[in-house]
């Protein structure tokens, strides 16, 4: 098939684990480098593979309680950068931005949190940022990134990775990110219910305190 892409560098960051070894072991395994942060990282380590943090590319820590991990130009460059514009590349070579060729999230369980009956601050600390970015930047540069977007999708590439090795195709690419987009479609809809709930709830509240 056309346009096939070498995987060489992979960006993982999953709140779920479960299931991921089997994927970092054949990644490994054909040559693939890790990048990550936080506990995704030590989790990558205690299996015995190197995993460049992501602190050390940007220069920055983690911060704000770990609401600001991977929202750096040097992240979200190496995943949106074009690879055959000639701009792009020379600002990637100016700017020291490593190309990232493979996508791997999942998010923060947004959906479960709040079924569990948590606090409002709970919820709301479970609204993913730099995970949803992640997801729609590699999938609006499918020509170029494997966007994997979720723990249902590790399966899907690691038979594409036993069938290819670490290569994919345009099609491949653009299955996922059609995928890519129906998580992030279906995560922000979850958020606006439960916006839209307590905003009818409150707003009920407030018409019967009137009433009183």
């Amino acid at each position: 098939m056309a346009d096939t892409k070498q995987i060489k560098t992979a960006l993982v960051s999953v709140f779920h684990k479960d299931g991921l070894d089997e994927l970092l072991a054949k990644l490994h395994a054909e040559g693939v480098k890790f990048l990550s942060t936080g506990g995704t990282q030590k989790f990558i380590e205690s299996l015995g593979y190197e995993c460049q943090k992501v602190e050390d590319v940007t220069t920055y820590p983690s911060i704000l309680g770990g609401r600001v991990k991977t929202l750096h130009p040097k992240v979200f460059g190496g995943i949106l950068a074009r690879r055959d514009n000639e701009g792009d590349q020379q600002q990637m070579s100016q700017y020291e931005i490593p190309a990232i060729d493979l996508v791997i999230v999942d998010l923060y369980p947004f959906e479960q949190t709040v079924e569990s009956g948590a606090a409002e601050a709970d919820i709301i600390e479970k609204i993913d940022i730099g995970g949803i970015s992640l997801i729609r930047a590699g999938a609006k540069n499918f020509k170029d990134v494997v966007i994997v977007p979720s723990k249902a999708e590790y399966g899907v590439l690691l038979d594409i990775l036993n069938e290819k090795g670490a290569k994919t195709d345009i099609e491949d690419r653009r299955m996922f990110a059609t995928r890519a987009f129906g998580v992030s479609s279906h995560y922000d809809t979850a958020i606006h219910s439960w916006f839209q709930g307590n905003e009818e709830t409150g707003t009920r509240t407030v018409k019967l305190s009137m009433m009183d």
